[in-house]
């Protein structure tokens, strides 16, 4: 039985992991159609981690945990870590001679994704674990959760200037961390307490949101862009919020 649930893990994580491969759409544009796409779906993405994190992510670990001090200092920690992050990585960009230098905010996103992607492997693991068909319907509102996710990111990648083929393979592999936290909760049947990083990833995605994509969006100063950009926003929050719903 174990081994079989192992085989489904498996299956599923990497199913999981080929769910960020929608972004892929991108591919069959030509540069002006992507143009014009990229900052309403950055916009998007912005609404989007907002909603995880508010929506989804601290009232997941507040159900749980009793201690609301404790859980804003773990989303504290978590968005001061991005800070300190980004500012190493503007040095470090700012002290390079790569004439393709790809924004700092990008492996901002790939490295808040995967923690997600890892908590997400882990919450999974734990239906699957109880129930092989619980673990199934977790694991598709989980998917419904990934899609706006996913496409919203790619769009960040690519206008942080990564190409279309490599947005999509290192948005892949940072997706895969989904299996790797699938394969933890598996190996280590929750003698290792993680929940902490739920609201500390939640703080990683606050300060994406917040101190990359929304400056980013509100650069342009056209109404009537602005306007479709605040849409895209309110909608990517939309779609997070609803989704609690089939949760």
């Amino acid at each position: 039985m174990q081994i079989d649930l192992l085989y489904w893990l498996i299956l599923f994580g990497l199913l999981m992991s080929g769910v960020s491969l929608v972004g892929g759409i991108f591919l069959f544009l030509s540069h002006k159609q992507m143009q014009k796409l990229l900052l309403p779906m950055v916009a998007f993405a912005a609404g989007s981690l907002l909603g995880g994190a508010f929506f989804h992510m601290l009232p997941a670990y507040f159900q749980s945990h009793t201690n609301y001090f404790l859980g804003f200092l773990y989303l504290t920690i978590g968005y001061c870590s991005f800070l300190v992050l980004e500012q190493f990585l503007h040095w470090h960009h700012c002290n390079t001679a790569d004439s393709q230098c790809r924004k700092p905010l990008t492996y901002l996103i790939l490295i808040g994704d995967g923690l997600h992607n890892f908590i997400g492997g882990m919450a999974v693991a734990s239906t699957f674990l109880i129930d092989l068909r619980l673990g199934i319907i977790t694991w598709l509102a989980a998917v419904a959760h990934e899609i706006p996710q996913e496409i919203g990111d790619f769009a960040v990648l690519i206008h942080g200037g990564w190409s279309k083929s490599k947005a999509l393979i290192f948005n892949f592999i940072s997706a895969s961390t989904f299996l790797l936290g699938s394969m933890v909760t598996y190996s280590l049947s929750f003698e290792l307490n993680l929940s902490f990083l739920v609201p500390f990833a939640a703080g990683n995605f606050i300060y994406i949101a917040s101190s990359d994509l929304i400056p980013e969006v509100n650069k342009d100063k056209d109404l009537k862009n602005s306007s479709i950009h605040f849409i895209l926003f309110i909608f990517g929050l939309s779609v997070l919020g609803s989704l609690t719903f089939v949760a």
